[in-house]
């Protein structure tokens, strides 16, 4: 049987056909090409005939075999799509439950190191990944996920200049998530928020200027955001931890941080990750991970496609 395999962020898509016990190398769509998944899945199967089933990996809480798109406001039903694409059953799961069924299957060159012991076998592994919003889920052995909507949980600030970041965007925003500094869209108002404190005369950047203009060196406020988000994103990993005692692992996954792997590693990600006060002992040993493998969902979907 044939199973078309989908992970549907907020900005691109990936597309793959799952026959048997591996998938087709994944397809990437943009999706602002298209006017909707039904038209997305129809581009990328082509002159193929439909396949027996789908498993469509989908950015936003699913309820009842259907999703709002969080960052982009399409619906997703798994009925409409097997009403107008001809596939007998489409399962819709939360992206993050896709690359939380993934975690048992990654390895050696799939992951970069930061920090930490050996994972305990058989121990819950929990997952973050900033990209278009911010994820959360987890694995709890030997087969359950649990899928959060822990990226619009509330911010904390660690420091003086952190807290003065997050007030500035209280008083434009109201409530401050982790999502809301912790995301491409978070690199900006970080940045745009140091630009404002330290009076700078400089122009709103996006992410990947803010990004770039940090790895190379040639823009303070930029290095000071960077920075930043992975101080944050390594606080909220230690959070996840604590959270879910996971103490098989936390892993960051998401589009922008495999683009600075080396980066992260050396920042205040681990230190912050085990500043927990009287729990720096117990978080020390927890290891966490950078997912570097592109396609770590689609791991997640097989896997899903394969209970049936």
């Amino acid at each position: 049987m044939t199973t078309l395999l989908a992970d549907i962020g907020g900005t691109n898509a990936r597309f793959a056909l799952l026959d048997g016990a591996t998938h087709t190398e994944p397809v990437h769509l943009p999706l602002s090409g298209v006017t909707g998944i039904a038209a997305a899945i129809a581009a990328y199967l082509g002159s193929r005939p439909a396949p027996a089933a789908a498993v469509l990996a989908v950015a936003g809480p699913v309820q009842r075999n259907r999703v709002t798109l969080t960052n982009r406001g399409w619906v997703v039903d798994g009925a409409e799509i097997e009403a107008a694409l001809g596939i007998d059953r489409v399962r819709v799961v939360n992206d993050f439950a896709a690359l939380s069924w993934s975690l048992p299957h990654l390895a050696g060159g799939d992951l970069h190191p930061l920090g930490g012991g050996a994972a305990e076998p058989g121990e819950p592994m929990a997952v973050l990944g900033p990209g278009t919003g911010l994820g959360v889920g987890a694995f709890l052995p030997p087969d359950r996920v649990l899928v959060t909507e822990g990226g619009h949980a509330s911010l904390a600030a660690h420091d003086a200049r952190e807290a003065a970041v997050v007030e500035w965007l209280r008083a434009r925003h109201g409530h401050v998530s982790a999502e809301r500094l912790l995301s491409g869209q978070g690199i900006e108002n970080i940045h745009a928020a140091l630009t404002a404190l330290d009076d700078a005369a400089q122009a709103p950047l996006d992410a990947a200027t803010v990004t770039a203009r940090a790895l190379s060196g040639e823009c303070r406020t930029c290095r000071e955001a960077l920075e930043m988000f992975c101080a944050l994103l390594g606080g909220v990993a230690g959070d996840l931890a604590l959270l879910y005692g996971a103490r098989g692992g936390v892993y960051v996954a998401g589009g922008i941080c495999p683009r600075f792997p080396e980066f992260l590693a050396a920042s205040r990600f681990r230190a912050r990750f085990e500043a927990k006060g009287r729990f720096k002992a117990w978080l020390a040993p927890i290891p966490a991970w950078l997912i570097l493998r592109p396609d770590a969902a689609m791991l997640g979907l097989s896997a899903i496609a394969r209970q049936g």
